[in-house]
């Protein structure tokens, strides 16, 4: 992602939106297969005021696209309780890989509005919209908790996986942000998914 200080006019709003409609489909997802406690608390909305934190959501990701050229960033976690969803493990895997996939959808979305509106229709916004969504499909899907992919591997997992990413789980922001920041080959990593999905999404 080649980020100039400008950009932010767009960036920001492409983050709100993504950040939003991932944490609604969380929720909707939750209330979908039985649990409401997310419903309870207001947050199957589109109001991003319902899931922003101010430093993880709007100075974080700010920083990280500066210093590395891609958006780290959380929202306020989408309560649910997983003992309420339907299809048990599989039911709190679906609630988990809800806010991703919602990525994954605008980023195919916004990769079509650029191409069929021949640049008439914001291209720098929709650039950042799609760089941005794509960044957080892939970040959010690293299997380690408390991200979202790892409820999907949880969910899989043999009892004995289960217990360890359980008791990992208190610990596992800290992980994550050691990994991507800490170990260039890590974040090497997710820059060449990011650049591949990009390049995949270019072509349709």
């Amino acid at each position: 992602m080649n980020f100039q200080t400008s950009d932010l006019i767009y960036i920001i709003p492409a983050i709100l939106i993504a950040m939003t409609v991932h944490e609604a489909m969380h929720a909707f997802t939750a209330h979908w297969l039985g649990d409401d406690t997310a419903e309870r608390e207001g947050r199957i909305s589109l109001n991003p005021l319902r899931h922003i934190d101010p430093f993880t959501t709007l100075l974080l990701p700010v920083i990280t696209l500066v210093l590395f050229h891609v958006p780290l960033l959380a929202a306020k976690p989408v309560p649910f309780n997983p003992n309420r969803v339907k299809f048990d493990e599989f039911g709190a895997a679906l609630v988990g890989i809800a806010g991703p996939l919602s990525n994954l959808a605008m980023a195919i979305i916004g990769a079509l509005l650029l191409k069929f509106s021949n640049g008439v229709i914001l291209p720098t916004f929709l650039i950042d919209f799609t760089q941005i969504n794509v960044a957080l499909f892939v970040f959010n899907m690293i299997p380690i908790p408390p991200l979202d992919g790892s409820r999907l591997l949880y969910a899989f997992a043999p009892e004995a996986l289960q217990e360890i990413m359980a008791k990992l789980e208190q610990f596992g922001i800290f992980i994550i942000f050691a990994l991507v920041l800490g170990f260039p080959g890590f974040f090497d990593i997710l820059i060449n998914i990011n650049q591949s999905l990009l390049n995949v999404l270019s072509r349709i």
